[in-house]
């Protein structure tokens, strides 16, 4: 079978079978065109260990990201096996492939006097009744109180919300489905985006439209305007330019745990499919747990 017709066959694999988002498909079907590019021949049996750890080395001389590395030697790993299984190939050449451990850095986190004097100030600018501040006090209030991602943000309807009860249907990666709790500020923020500037928003819609964010122009709102928005207010507070809506999922993660919450109940929160997921946030409150120390103990 020919590369490229293996690569598309197996793109529909993970779209249709194994369900993962939109945005992991094109990462996946870019990382394995961009291996096709690298091969002198384009049959699928023709790929061996050798060409793979050439085309990673060729990736690291280039100065990718180690996590870029280990998502490309992820892509292949998974695609060969697949073509194995399928019996494409008789053997798997990915199988002794190394990649580069990820990096172990630790996520972004605002602090939890940062976030609330944020938040104040995007109430207050929230009273004038423009309806895109409406909207984006609500929004920057959701993310940070429920944790969701971006795109869960972005995909959420009208029939979603729960006002009454403070939580929201999600949709998340794996097309799993989760309800998501929120607290009383955000329901304040929701309930007034909902009743005063919604209708303003979809006034200007070309058609009508069951998204419960909403644009300037009225349609469903897109990921670009949210980190936007994250990034112009959230940016001052952590001192970083390059931060965007997943820094208020970690904020909101990591001061659960330092108020106490179990882990088990964070990783529900947060929809993630293995708790040692959910483990980075334990090393980000033991960090601050440390510089508290040292800052505040006499024989630290």
């Amino acid at each position: 079978m020919e590369y490229a017709a293996a690569v598309e066959a197996f793109a529909v694999h993970l779209a249709q079978v194994r369900r993962l988002s939109p945005a992991t498909v094109r990462a996946y079907r870019a990382d394995l065109a961009d291996l096709g590019r690298t091969l002198h021949d384009d049959a699928l049996a023709s790929v061996d260990l050798e060409v793979l750890r050439e085309w990673l080395w060729q990736a690291t001389q280039r100065g990718d990201a180690r996590s870029t590395l280990a998502r490309r030697a992820a892509a292949v790993r998974s695609f060969f096996g697949w073509a194995h299984e399928t019996e494409l190939i008789d053997a798997d050449p990915s199988l002794r492939l190394v990649a580069p451990h990820r990096s172990k850095a630790l996520p972004v986190v605002a602090s939890a006097d940062g976030m609330r004097d944020l938040l104040e100030a995007q109430r207050i600018a929230a009273e004038s009744g423009d309806p895109i501040l409406l909207r984006d006090h609500a929004i920057l209030e959701l993310l940070y109180a429920a944790g969701i991602r971006v795109s869960e943000l972005c995909g959420a309807d009208v029939d979603d919300l729960d006002l009454r009860r403070r939580t929201i249907r999600v949709l998340g990666k794996g097309s799993k489905e989760r309800v998501v709790p929120f607290g009383g500020p955000a329901a304040a923020a929701l309930g007034a985006f909902l009743t005063r500037a919604r209708p303003v928003l979809l006034a200007r819609a070309a058609e009508p439209t069951a998204a419960f964010f909403l644009g300037a122009r009225g349609g469903r709102i897109g990921p670009r305007t949210v980190y936007a928005l994250v990034s112009r207010v959230l940016g001052p507070v952590v001192g970083s330019e390059h931060v965007g809506p997943h820094a208020l999922r970690h904020s909101a993660a990591t001061h659960l745990l330092d108020g106490g919450a179990d882990l088990r109940a964070v990783q529900e929160l947060l929809g993630h499919a293995s708790l040692g997921t959910t483990q980075i946030y334990t090393h980000v409150s033991a960090e601050r747990l440390t510089a508290a120390y040292r800052l505040a103990h006499p024989r630290a």
